[in-house]
């Protein structure tokens, strides 16, 4: 089962934080808060933040075992960007871009559903053995006919 949680409005670049929100992919919940511990950038505070909500939600929501959860995605997202001015020299002023982003993780305990059921309507969406052969007679015979005037007038234009 997948458990989801967002921090919206994060006061970090989004740059800034998808560096460190590729380092905690694919990771177990205790190596990948060991690793944002440990991680000495803004970001990585923030995204610590939303993975222990997430941990939180699993726990008491979806009553999961906190031992077995993996970061199944870390995604981070452009938020807002506050546009302000800072006064410069002879009475002009230079933009000053603040960015926000929204911080998006998934935790996984493993058993995932969701391909099962890819897989069942891939199984579906293959034809039969005759039902391909007689869908793709027609699409031949259609591109023929279509050709086979265009070889004359090339022959013809050759001739002359």
């Amino acid at each position: 089962m997948d458990v989801i949680s967002t921090y919206k409005f994060a006061r970090v670049s989004a740059r800034k934080a998808r560096d460190v929100a590729r380092e905690i992919q694919g990771l177990p919940v205790s190596a990948a808060l060991d690793i944002l511990t440990f991680t000495p950038r803004k970001a990585a505070e923030l995204i610590g933040k939303t993975v222990k909500a997430a941990m939180a939600d699993a726990e008491n929501n979806f009553e999961l075992s906190v031992e077995s959860l993996m970061v199944k995605e870390a995604s981070i997202g452009e938020g807002p960007t506050f546009k302000r001015f800072k006064p410069r020299a002879r009475g002009s002023a230079a933009p000053v871009r603040k960015r926000t982003s929204h911080i998006r993780i998934v935790l996984t305990d493993g058993a995932n559903t969701e391909r099962g059921k890819k897989a069942v309507v891939a199984e579906e969406a293959i034809p039969e053995e005759g039902e391909a052969t007689q869908a793709a007679a027609p699409k031949k015979k259609a591109a023929a006919k279509k050709k086979s005037p265009a070889k004359k007038k090339t022959a013809a234009a050759a001739a002359e």
